[in-house]
């Protein structure tokens, strides 16, 4: 199994930056893809941003030149968050998959306006 730990989010005005950090632990592996979903209020859970273990990368459309997700060792990731508006306010979600999809359990971000 795996255990994933996020750190970093918080508040933000409008225009500022975050990073979210994640941590994997346990069954490492044979981790094949890595990401942050996020969840707004009264909205569906969204993927933000995802690794593949070979590093190639893919984003939402809503968040495509604004963040960037890195791969900084076998079992930790970041988000590193830019230009932030109101609408990326949420719930941050730490994802991985080996045998199973795992998920940590999520770090707030704010931004206000």
């Amino acid at each position: 199994q795996l255990q994933l730990e996020e750190s970093g989010g918080g508040l933000v005005e409008a225009g500022g930056s975050l990073t979210v950090s994640c941590r994997a632990s346990g069954r490492l592996f044979d981790i094949k893809f890595m990401g942050l979903y996020r969840q707004a209020p009264g909205k569906q859970r969204e993927l933000v941003a995802g690794i593949t273990k070979n590093g190639i990368t893919n984003y939402a459309d809503s968040v495509k030149g604004r963040f960037t997700i890195i791969m900084n060792a076998r079992n930790k990731w970041y988000l590193d968050m830019n230009s932030l508006n109101p609408e990326d306010t949420a719930v941050y979600f730490c994802y991985a998959e080996s045998d199973r999809p795992y998920w940590g359990q999520g770090t707030q971000v704010t931004v206000s306006s």
